[in-house]
């Protein structure tokens, strides 16, 4: 039997770019896209933790390139930071066009996954072992979106209240 060291924080999927997947224009639609990317961060992150796992948000997602059916398109993933319940898993997206034997990147995104035990509650996940020097930029990098968020995220819910506060017809 052959056992392979598969690291819990970081998962990498192929996917071969087919007719169903295309839009109008016959580039594969950034819908496909978004699924994939989102199946890609709960197959990491519920490897990481254990356990089910929900989305709760999505940053940065841009479509630098089109990617063409009959592409193959990697997903490489990994956990960039792990709070108590909450993850942010890296993706980066690599479209390779198989007859030109080119490669490159097309887009990549963060999403932030929170672990749930059986109930639907967060549950605790494990403490992210940094080993190299690219996993502690990446987890700098991560704890500095997440506080972003968090301050736009505090940033809306008072605008939020200040603008109910001056149109209180608005509640109605």
């Amino acid at each position: 039997m052959e056992t392979h060291n598969l690291s819990s924080h970081e998962l990498t999927l192929t996917v071969l770019m087919t007719p169903d997947m295309s839009n109008f224009s016959g580039k594969v639609h950034g819908g496909a896209i978004l699924k994939k990317l989102d199946e890609v961060a709960y197959a990491c992150a519920s490897r990481y933790a254990g356990s089910y796992v929900v989305t709760l948000s999505v940053d940065q997602v841009i479509f630098k390139q089109p990617i063409n059916v009959g592409e193959l398109v990697t997903f490489l993933a990994s956990i960039n930071y792990a709070g108590t319940s909450s993850m942010e898993v890296g993706i980066k997206v690599v479209a390779e066009n198989i007859q030109q034997r080119s490669v490159r990147h097309t887009n990549s995104c963060y999403f932030t996954m929170v672990a749930v035990n059986g109930e639907g509650r967060p549950q605790k996940v494990p403490e992210l072992d940094i080993t190299t020097p690219l996993q502690q930029l990446r987890f700098e990098k991560a704890q500095l979106r997440r506080k972003l968020r968090k301050q736009a995220m505090e940033e809306e819910d008072s605008a939020t209240r200040e603008y109910l506060r001056q149109n209180p017809e608005s509640t109605r």
